[in-house]
């Protein structure tokens, strides 16, 4: 599974009953490589929680004016996930917004699109203190076997955040 920016073509399945929120970029869709769902999304297996995020991803999409952005993945699996992050111009320590492209499981989106919600308010070192089982906890826990997804999401999290603070560094020195 793939979100994707609406600017992107693909021959991939792309479910119609989607709604996904509106960024600078346009309508973000879900687009599944193979037509068919890799994995099902039982809630004997998932929380509501995380099938929500999934299914109703927040702050899907690129950030055109993002002062701060990291990709990260996970060569073992193939999630991958590039967040993007606007500080507040009054305030410039703080997360004003953020947003999100993933590729990868349901988890995985899930937990990029639950970090992107938990991040804005927050200062850059209070949003890198967060860590992966607080992205755990934020889409109602993971199997043992999808932690690695909010590991995603706590990395790309402190690697965007370090990144502004170098550039904020290299301005200000």
């Amino acid at each position: 599974w793939r979100v994707m920016p609406p600017s992107t073509t693909s021959a991939a399945f792309v479910p119609s009953r989607r709604s996904w929120g509106r960024l600078a970029s346009g309508q973000a869709r879900l687009a599944c490589d193979n037509g068919d769902m890799a994995e099902q999304l039982s809630p004997e297996v998932y929380s509501a929680v995380l099938i929500d995020h999934f299914q109703n991803p927040r702050n899907a999409g690129a950030m055109e004016d993002a002062d701060a952005e990291a990709f990260v993945s996970n060569p073992v699996c193939g999630d991958s996930l590039r967040l993007f992050l606007k500080f507040d111009p009054a305030h410039p320590d703080r997360i004003q917004r953020a947003s999100f492209l993933s590729s990868g499981c349901p988890a995985s989106i899930a937990t990029s699109s639950a970090a992107t919600e938990m991040v804005v308010g927050k200062t850059g070192a209070e949003a890198a203190a967060l860590s992966r089982d607080d992205y755990a906890a934020a889409v109602g826990g993971l199997p043992k076997a999808k932690i690695h997804c909010s590991v995603l999401a706590a990395s790309a999290v402190t690697q965007a955040v370090e990144a502004y603070e170098a550039k904020t560094a290299r301005a200000a020195g």
